[in-house]
């Protein structure tokens, strides 16, 4: 196929480039280049670079919300990984029209262009979030499995992280998110993201265009921007702990997660672009494996062989959720896909690639921001 990539130069749009270019696939890169995540000079990565050198790799630099850049990008092209986005939970709470700007408007962009030739496209995959979860799923002894709404403010300023059952107020257990779990949108980026879900799936529906929305969960690796605040936590501590600061964990670092890795995330979407045209909808690509942000901070410490203890503010941000750990099945039955990096291993790739990497920590400068906001309680 001949494969557009949008965000193709970011974290994981460029490792699903190098997969694509490996299985003999002609790509199309559109990027950007938002000095937020390459920095001030915003240069094409090396990692990036190499493909277009090689003639592997048509590379454009341009905008999603830029009608031109768009349709010189989809010109030939047989299918669409649409990972460009605006990303960070905390940033969308004060910045919702540029989120909602580039994700949803940015998107529908990218259909209307692709709306001119329909016929011609054998499948869209959109980056989707679980954030769109909220809370994950639980189970009460008494009431099984529950989707309990947002913690309460009054419980949460006590100190009381765990979610209780909306029903009888007991503690309840942290299980498998599938994707049937009730939605609960705490972020205005998690209201982009399911927005870019619905838009993918209608769009796909109207024009017989197999669309599939993947739910990444918590994505971590190799090219994760470490002076960027509003990546993922493990990219965030790495940061901290480069510099001699101690990683800040909000409320008691218990919380639970599911981190995978990007090699993992990347085939997941060469898997979906080159899926039987049945395969639509929306699957969780994750690992089913609990890991608490506690944890990330002591392994990445013990594996750096720094003597750094993490500070736990005891304090929480708007929008927080406690646990939410995705359920694997439905990804593995669609598309054969397993995710194979286990947590150490994630971590080790990242620090080996850190070694080389300028890491700039902006960390205080975006909590003060929150702060500002009111976001930090």
């Amino acid at each position: 196929m001949r494969v557009l990539v949008t965000g193709a130069a970011g974290f994981i749009g460029s490792h699903v480039v190098d997969q694509l270019v490996e299985r003999g696939h002609e790509v199309v890169g559109v990027d950007n280049l938002d000095p937020q995540v390459h920095g001030a000079r915003s240069d094409l990565p090396k990692y990036v670079e190499r493909h277009v050198q090689a003639g592997r790799l048509d590379f454009l630099r341009g905008d999603i919300r830029d009608r031109a850049t768009v349709a010189r990008a989809l010109a030939g092209v047989d299918a669409v990984a649409h990972l460009a986005a605006a990303i960070g939970v905390g940033q969308s709470m004060y910045e919702p029209f540029y989120y909602t700007d580039v994700n949803v408007a940015g998107q529908g962009l990218v259909l209307e262009e692709m709306a001119r030739e329909p016929k011609r496209f054998r499948r869209f995959v959109v980056a989707s979030s679980m954030s769109i979860y909220g809370e994950g799923a639980y189970r009460c002894r008494e009431h099984g499995v529950v989707a309990p709404p947002p913690r309460d403010e009054v419980r949460l300023a006590r100190g009381e992280w765990e979610v209780p059952c909306p029903a009888c107020g007991r503690a309840l257990e942290p299980v498998l998110t599938a994707e049937d779990k009730p939605l609960q949108f705490t972020s205005v980026y998690a209201i982009t993201k399911k927005t870019q879900e619905e838009l993918a799936l209608c769009f796909g529906r109207a024009y017989g265009i197999p669309a599939l929305a993947l739910r990444f969960f918590n994505v971590y690796g190799s090219r994760q921007s470490l002076s960027n605040p509003y990546t993922g936590v493990a990219a965030i501590f790495m940061s901290r702990l480069k510099n001699g600061h101690a990683p800040l964990i909000f409320e008691d670092g218990r919380q639970s997660r599911d981190f995978i890795h990007v090699s993992d995330v990347a085939e997941s979407v060469v898997r979906a672009l080159e899926a039987d045209a049945a395969v639509a909808g929306a699957a969780n690509v994750c690992t089913g494996r609990p890991v608490t942000i506690r944890q990330v901070a002591d392994v990445l410490a013990e594996r750096l062989g720094v003597a750094v203890q993490p500070q736990v503010v005891g304090r929480y941000r708007a929008g927080d959720t406690r646990h939410c750990v995705g359920d694997p099945s439905l990804a593995r039955q669609v598309l054969g896909f397993e995710a194979r990096t286990s947590f150490e291993q994630g971590l080790d790739e990242l620090i080996g690639w850190s070694a080389s990497v300028e890491a700039h920590d902006r960390v205080e400068a975006s909590l003060a921001q929150l702060e500002r906001q009111g976001l930090v309680k």
